[in-house]
């Protein structure tokens, strides 16, 4: 069992590190549907993975420090530094899309309509070690993409029992595996990243734990700071991180409030795991087989590429990461699935990025037509005869952020 291999930043201080891992892939051989015109001279359209339009958006107040009780008076909270913000990202630059890039549907908040509100703070975690329960581990839950939806995933942690109405973590050596995905489309990324990294030094003081693998929005928000308009190789012809993550739904608070401490946790991330025959992972892709031929191979090759700092390669890693629907076909998805647990181990895949309205066919036409809505989703979807289990409820799209506990019985 691969359960992670890498050392993740929780915060700073006495703050404990825990184990984390990596994660992500994607996108099929189908062009995305919408095109922006940049309305520059002689420039091609801007392909991106959702109509260029951003609906209202709201900005999230930050959340409270995580302070533990002590047997002194814990000292007032120093202040926090402010990340500075970047220059406002313009869409000018000519973008295309990756090959096969699908669109995830609509519901961008507005990024563009003056301040958004203040660029709130960093979550510093401190806390006091306590001795692990000495019972064996306690139960397996799974979250789906999360997308900046901070508050539909408090509600849904507190309805299983992992954090009680502080927002703390409360279930002890339960252990919690985010499949990636956290920023972008939804308010409050940053605020999403702060409280997965506070959870994790709760839970591992408690006996548990809290990890989370890498999406391709990590690899997108990783590239939008690091390399920003500088153009890239794409099959497609130019492009730029900076035009992708603006169409793609980025926040621009989200990138005001970045700071380096949430880049080496993104940069960090395994892009897959092997827990009790559960093989996670972001994307319902097979590209991951292009890393390696272990989950451990994967993992080291992908973070020795980031390492790299170069915009062309981590280009790629998100291009092959936003990959999408190999396991979706009755004839050769159970084949695609069967290939990555023949290679890396375990009985099921369990994956986000595809939201389940697009597996099921539920989501309607372009033109406004739609058979069963995003709202039918209540639960995970298990396809790819029972190999494949979905987790991205589709909460983009006014559908349901998932938090489920493993083995799942179907």
């Amino acid at each position: 069992m691969v359960e992670g291999s890498m050392t993740q930043g929780a915060g700073q201080g006495p703050a404990m590190r825990t184990e984390t891992l990596r994660d992500f892939r994607v996108p099929v051989n189908e062009p995305a549907p919408y095109a922006v015109s940049t309305g520059l001279p002689g420039e091609a359209p801007v392909y991106g993975e959702y109509p260029a339009y951003y609906e209202g958006a709201r900005s999230v107040p930050p959340q409270p420090r995580y302070a533990p009780e002590t047997s002194a008076p814990p000292a007032p909270p120093a202040p926090q530094p402010v990340a500075e913000p970047v220059h406002a990202m313009s869409q000018d630059p000519e973008e295309s899309d990756p090959e096969g890039y699908t669109p995830t549907q609509r519901d961008l908040p507005v990024i563009g309509r003056g301040a958004l509100g203040g660029p709130g703070d960093t979550v510093q975690v401190q806390y006091v070690p306590q001795e692990a329960e000495a019972a064996g581990p306690g139960p397996l839950y799974v979250v789906g993409d999360v997308h900046g939806y901070l508050d539909e995933l408090v509600t849904e942690l507190h309805a299983q029992g992992l954090i009680d109405a502080d927002r703390r973590w409360s279930a002890g050596n339960a252990r919690l595996w985010f499949l990636g995905d956290f920023t972008d489309r939804g308010p409050d990324g940053i605020g999403v990243i702060d409280l997965v990294m506070r959870l994790s030094a709760e839970a591992a003081a408690a006996g548990g734990y809290c990890k989370a693998l890498m999406g391709n929005h990590e690899l997108l928000l990783i590239g939008a700071k690091r390399f920003g308009d500088t153009p890239v190789s794409s099959g497609a012809g130019t492009a730029t991180f900076q035009a992708a993550w603006l169409l793609n739904g980025g926040q621009r608070t989200d990138m005001e409030r970045l700071q380096d401490v949430h880049l080496q946790w993104m940069s960090r991330l395994d892009a897959a795991v092997l827990v009790e025959g559960h093989l996670l992972l972001h994307s319902d892709t097979t590209a991951y087989l292009d890393y390696g031929d272990s989950v451990e191979d994967v993992n080291d090759t992908i973070h020795e590429l980031l390492n790299r700092n170069d915009a062309d390669i981590t280009w790629d890693l998100f291009r092959k990461f936003t990959k999408r629907f190999a396991f979706r076909d009755e004839g050769t998805g159970p084949q695609a699935v069967r290939e990555l647990l023949g290679t890396y181990g375990g009985s099921r895949v369990v994956h986000g990025h595809s939201p389940i309205p697009y597996l099921l066919g539920e989501v309607g036409t372009e033109d406004g037509d739609e058979a069963r809505g995003p709202e039918a989703v209540d639960g995970p979807h298990v396809y790819a005869e029972g190999l494949a289990i979905a987790m991205d409820g589709g909460v983009t799209m006014a559908g349901k952020l998932l938090v489920v506990q493993l083995p799942l019985n179907d």
